[in-house]
């Protein structure tokens, strides 16, 4: 059987899949397609971002999830934002404040995690150097590389009406302007973006170090700007930041295991909608055709969502910070008690503090001819807008999906982490890994990998035809938000079910980039598919 990699950034599985031919384990890849991310991927990440890995070694059967949230400045209040809070965006987008304190500029930023998070797996799993993995990325930095059509596009996008485009966004900072727009503009596809400052600072952090990010001179420039310009971020924030090992969630889904990240990433919610959903045939409903019995699936898919966000939004926050009732929530006993009330016609609805966040995010799925598998979500948010001058690098404004009232489990606090929808997910059948899945998407990564799964378990589907099959999703109060590619008939009659439903003017967005690997081992292959949405690929070694 042979390795495959699959990413939204074709140049990054390309040099992922480089490692792999080269005897590389799935961790060197996956951590070599992240830099590499971390360079191509503007705004969807950054070595200055966060996220989760999911990592499993068949030889010794380790199985591990690196958690890496952003974790709030220690000069953060609960209160501090309280009096600026308009309201949250209809678009899924975090907390709408006067001034756009918690989503653009110094104020938005969180401690930087991804540099220390891919040098934490790849120190513990990999066998390439810090230097050989970073190689790649800091090559594209300096040599440049040809900007994506679609990333031009984007840039210039506007989500809704006041909402900031990317472009507008890189405009905070004079360092970020002068690095990422052309004469004032979004590069056209094609144009060469080239990024020096980011070169020396990987080749800094490759020759000393990541230490040199976190205690050294590239610190030291960080928090002089950082200080400057007000950010809650003090040098002993970034210093003492440590990620979290921690052992996945799971549960049983039809004989198979799902493995997830646990708070406050989305693995709780997803496990806790695939519970709630084992509890029907959803195989003798015809989606994949969507013949017209595809409308009670579409309920009963939808009604799942809604009530595993209401309980996030009720009782899921960072750990360290709140009691969170895991064992709960992801039990049978509890899917069956919201089964119940599914089936007795309550109509769910979402609260309207639930956490939501920027598509601006990305993920790669890795496995190995010996069987190792990763799944790696990371992201800067939508980013900050900040560049230090000199470094190179955006950092994230993980701040802007805070609760700004005080009180609820994903409200503000120093040394805090805001949840997140990043699930980095293996299912496993007979004890070996099956389908490594996650997507970038912001709390819609949720809905979307629960989907790719159902889409491969209860339909049969491939990878490619579980990524590009049509999709809804579910998040705010009653409506349900369904693909363009759904038919005007099943609206209909999720309609008459007591749902809201909002067509997307879009065949594909505004939903997650699902990135999923299908390990078949009674053929000795392994198969892939990058959702369409995002513009990646699936290569094998």
């Amino acid at each position: 059987m042979r390795g495959m990699v699959v990413a939204p950034h074709c140049l990054a599985v390309e040099e992922g899949v480089r490692v792999l031919r080269r005897g590389g384990n799935a961790v060197d890849a996956a951590v070599t397609v992240a830099f590499v991310q971390c360079v191509v991927g503007i705004g969807s990440c950054g070595i200055a971002g966060f996220g989760s890995l999911q990592v499993y070694l068949s030889e010794s059967g380790e199985h591990k999830v690196i958690d890496f949230h952003g974790k709030a400045g220690s000069k953060v209040r609960p209160d501090m934002w309280e009096d600026l809070l308009i309201g949250e965006n209809r678009t899924g987008y975090g907390y709408l404040l006067r001034g756009r304190v918690n989503d653009i500029g110094y104020q938005s930023i969180t401690t930087p995690c991804t540099l220390k998070a891919l040098h934490e797996a790849l120190t513990r799993y990999g066998t390439l150097s810090l230097k050989e993995a970073l190689a790649p990325a800091i090559r594209y930095a300096e040599e440049g590389f040809p900007f994506q059509g679609r990333m031009s596009m984007r840039w210039g996008f506007r989500m809704a009406p006041g909402m900031p485009t990317f472009a507008e966004r890189l405009r905070t900072t004079k360092a970020a302007e002068k690095i990422f727009l052309k004469e004032g503009r979004p590069y056209y596809p094609g144009e060469i973006l080239v990024q020096r400052d980011l070169a020396e600072t990987l080749r800094r952090i490759a020759e000393e170090g990541v230490e040199d990010f976190y205690s050294g001179e590239i610190c030291d420039k960080m928090i002089r700007d950082l200080e400057e310009h007000g950010s809650f971020l003090t040098r002993r924030d970034i210093e003492k930041y440590e990620v979290t090992i921690t052992e996945p969630l799971r549960t049983e889904y039809r004989g198979y295991t799902v493995w997830t990240n646990p708070a406050p990433g989305g693995g709780i919610t997803l496990l806790e909608i695939l519970n709630i959903l084992e509890g029907y045939d959803l195989s003798q409903y015809d989606w994949r055709g969507m013949g017209p019995d595809a409308a009670e699936y579409l309920h009963l898919v939808a009604s799942a969502f809604k009530a595993a966000q209401r309980d996030r939004a009720e009782y899921v926050g960072d750990p360290a910070f709140v009691e969170v009732p895991t064992e709960r929530l992801i039990s049978k006993e509890h899917a069956e008690g919201w089964r119940e009330r599914i089936d007795a016609g309550e109509r769910l609805t979402i609260p309207r503090w639930a956490p939501r966040e920027d598509p601006s995010t990305t993920h790669l799925s890795v496995v190995d001819s010996r069987g190792n598998a990763v799944s790696l979500t990371h992201s800067l948010g939508a980013s900050s807008g900040v560049v230090t001058p000199g470094l190179g690098f955006l950092y994230n404004n993980c701040m802007n999906c805070f609760n700004p009232i005080p009180g609820h489990p994903n409200s503000i606090a120093p040394g805090k982490s805001r949840i997140s929808g990043i699930s980095p997910t293996i299912v496993f059948k007979e004890e070996e890994p099956y389908l490594i899945i996650g997507a970038p998407g912001g709390n819609r990564i949720i809905g979307a990998v629960a989907q790719g799964i159902l889409n491969v378990i209860d339909h049969g589907m491939t990878p490619v035809e579980a990524v590009y099959a049509p999709r809804i999703d579910c998040q705010w109060f009653d409506t349900v938000d369904v693909s363009r590619r759904i038919p005007s008939y099943l609206c209909r009659a999720l309609e008459e079910r007591g749902h809201r439903v909002v067509k997307s003017p879009f065949d594909y967005e505004p939903f997650a980039w699902v990135q999923a690997l299908l390990v078949d081992r009674e053929h000795g292959r392994v198969l892939g598919g990058s959702d369409p949405r995002g513009g990646g690929v699936a290569l094998s070694e």
